[in-house]
Parts: C-alpha cells; structure tokens; sequence
C-alpha cells in the first residue's frame, strides 16, 4: 500500500494522510445535507405542473456514495489526494434553472447529467476535454465561477428570508425580526467568524451550530433515531436508474442548452480545482498536471455513477485544499475521505434538522469564496468587460445559471470582432454563438 502510493517518495505516512482525509472530509461534508436540501427544493413551495419532488433521503444516500464512489477513483486511478461530491452551482443550476425554471421533472435532468457524464468520459479518452477546456477565454471562465458564485449567495439570502419578493422594486428585504430568519443571521455571522479565524470545515461547524441553536430555542424539531442522530440508509429506490429510465427524454434543444451547460461547469470547476490542489502539494511537474487524464476520467466516471444512483453533477472539490494544507500528499488521503462519506450513510436522520435557515449561511459563504474569481477579470478592456459582466449579473437576475453563459457566450465574439481581435477568437466560440442564438431563438 506505502509502495502504491508512494509514501516514501512524497513523504508522508498512514497517519499524515488518515488526518488531512478527515480535514477535507469535514472541510466538505456540508454538502451531505445542502444537496438534498437542493435537489429537493426545500422553502419551494410551488412546482411547475408535471413535476415532483424528488426524494431527499434518497439524494441524501446518492451524495454520500457519490462522494465515496467519486473520491475512490481519485485516490486509487489518479493517486490525488482530491476529495470529489455533487458540486455546488451545478446542483442549484439543476433544482432551481432546469426543474423549478424550465419545468423539466428531475428524472429528466438526471439523464442530462448521466449524459454529459458519459460525453465527458469519451472526451477524457480522446484527449479533446483538454483542448475544448483551452478554447473557452480565461476571463469568460472565471466570470462564469463568480456569478454562480452570486447566484447561489442569491438562493441563500432568499432560503433565509432575508431577501424576498416586493411587487414594486421585485425583490427587498425581509422580516428582520422573523425568528427563522434571525436563526439565519445567526448562522451566518457564526459561519463568517469560523472561516475568518481559519478554521477548516468552517462552514460544515457554523451549520451544525445553526442546527443546534435552532433546536434550543424550538425552531427545529430535534431529529429521530439512535440518539437522534445515527438511523438506517435511506433507500436509494426512488431514484436509482432513473436516469437510464428517462434518457429518452433529452433530445430537444432546451436538453441540449442543458446539457452544455453541466458539461461547461464541471469542465472548469474540475480543471481549476485540480491545478490548485497539485500546486499547493508540489505535485506539478514542468507546470503541468501528472496523470491529468486519469484524474479527468475519475471525475467523469464519478458524474456517470452519481447520476445513475440519483444526484447532480460530481465533480473535484476545491475544499481538498485544507487536507493538503493538514500534510495529505498522496491517493490515500482520497480513499480516506471515500472512508468517511460510506460511515455517512448511517447519520441521514441529521437532515431533518438541516432547514432552510441553516442551508442559507453555507450557500452564501460558498457564494463569497467563488465570487473571489471577480478580481482576476481584465476589466480595464471593454471588449472583454461586457461579455463577462453580462454573464455575472444576469445570472443571479434570470434566475438562471444557463442564461448567464448563453449572453456572455453571444457577446464575446461580437464584442472582440468590433474591437478587431478576430484572431483571438476560437472557432469553438463561434459554435457556442449559434447554439445560445439558437436556444433563445427556441426559448422565445
């Protein structure tokens, strides 16, 4: 096991690597419970006509075997020490754009991520996942990250009570003196204090501490169980195959524009979050990432299984980052991590203690760190300025992660054409172009 990966080599050991597994593990497990939160659009009242409600128990033990399944191939394919799970942004886009916006069932859009996994694996295998990744500007990649980044800090104030609807300005500010929406103020400030004192798993403690406030003081029922809080797996039966079942279903345009976009997202976050946790590891070589297309291919492999067992997108986790920081250098810190979200199965009563209220400060925390891609745009170019923030703010304006891209995406080579930077421009972008003029065309 040492000799596999390569302890001696990377110099570390079984306990360095069992405690920076346990770093990031904490550092993510938050998305335990906001993803079935999500998914399961919990605060929504209101479906479109035709759509269900899909299980959260069930979402809950697809995200823990995802994260398991997800973080294995990491560890054992690749020998990363990168803990994978269903993304945040990608698992909003696909409550709040594709089920709640376009009124597509979640079985549906189970097959769109089943799709673009299976997409990703054959442009893994064929070497173009890299070269498609080259193609997309840097400056519209990282306008993408920080207006998902607005947009879910947007759900997290609106879950909370915070912000809500106004008839004469559409949104304003809530009832302050809500108890609901003061246990979310509470969670934030605590959420916010944590991080800004460098506490890894910052944002999993503020949520359990939201948790705990809110049942000491009876907004929350306290949970069921083993001493409320071990119970049995939740059936994976009302979504498992689901996707296989309903694949059918994703040959229209509006699938399409959907299925790009979870091929968009995930090909960026995955990119961005391995070069930045093998940079801090001194695992790049020659400023390049070793076994870049193994590691490519576990995350794919990971969307693919988390699809077929019921969740969003997986995909590679920036939160891997405070495990290195702890000494993990080596695969094996990722076969911990997998350790770690099987032994979750066991804690599903937890989730009916994990409200809106206590969702809300996680959302809009990782809302701020993703908004930090802000500072690296070139706004001082115009041409570039417009594409990227019209893809940041209408984002959270749209409700919708998919219009965002689709206008920054139609702007960038009309923009770059009429500044005369025409040989800038990737042909891909041009494909991009029509496909978004197209779906508008469609949407309209």
């Amino acid at each position: 096991m040492k000799k596999y990966f390569r302890f001696e080599e990377l110099g570390t050991n079984y306990r360095t690597e069992f405690m920076a597994g346990m770093t990031t593990f904490l550092a993510m497990a938050y998305i335990l419970f906001v993803n079935p939160a999500t998914l399961a659009l919990v605060g929504v009242e209101e479906l479109p006509e035709g759509v269900t409600r899909i299980d959260q128990g069930a979402v809950f033990a697809a995200t823990a075997i995802a994260g398991a399944v997800g973080s294995l191939f990491m560890g054992v394919i690749a020998k990363y020490p990168i803990g994978l799970a269903p993304g945040m942004g990608l698992n909003a886009f696909f409550a709040y754009t594709v089920v709640l916006g376009y009124g597509i069932p979640w079985e549906t859009a189970l097959s769109g991520v089943l799709a673009s996994g299976l997409i990703f694996i054959i442009l893994t295998l064929t070497g173009l996942r890299e070269k498609i990744i080259n193609a997309i500007p840097g400056n519209l990649k990282l306008a993408v990250g920080a207006g998902i980044g607005l947009f879910i800090a947007f759900l997290g104030f609106q879950n909370a009570g915070i912000i809500i609807g106004n008839d004469a300005t559409l949104v304003g500010i809530g009832d302050l003196t809500s108890p609901t929406v003061l246990l979310a103020i509470f969670g934030i400030i605590i959420s916010v204090i944590l991080l800004t004192l460098g506490i890894k798993g910052g944002i999993f403690y503020g949520m359990v501490l939201t948790a705990v406030a809110g049942m000491v003081v009876g907004l929350i029922d306290p949970p069921t169980g083993i001493g409320g809080i071990v119970g049995e797996v939740p059936s994976l039966a009302p979504t498992f195959g689901q996707a296989f079942l309903h694949f059918g279903d994703i040959f229209t345009i509006e699938m399409l524009v959907v299925i790009l976009t979870f091929l968009f997202v995930d090909f960026f976050d995955t990119a961005g979050t391995l070069v930045a946790v093998a940079t801090q590891a001194g695992l790049m070589k020659d400023n390049k990432l070793p076994r870049a297309g193994k590691a490519l291919f576990a995350d794919s492999a990971a969307t693919v299984v988390g699809a077929t067992v019921g969740t969003s997108t997986t995909t590679s986790y920036v939160e891997s980052t405070a495990g290195v920081g702890a000494g993990g250098r080596s695969g094996f810190t990722a076969v911990v991590i997998a350790g770690f979200f099987l032994l979750s199965l066991f804690f599903s009563p937890l989730l009916s203690v994990v409200t809106a209220e206590v969702t809300a400060p996680a959302l809009i925390i990782v809302g701020v760190l993703m908004s930090s891609a802000l500072k690296s745009i070139e706004w001082d170019e115009f041409e570039i300025a417009v594409p990227a923030f019209f893809t940041i703010i209408t984002m959270p304006l749209t409700y919708s992660i998919a219009t965002g891209i689709a206008i920054g995406f139609i702007f960038y080579p009309i923009t770059m054409l009429l500044k005369g930077r025409a040989k800038e421009i990737n042909p891909v972008m041009y494909v991009l172009f029509v496909i978004f003029v197209l779906y508008f065309i469609f949407l309209s």
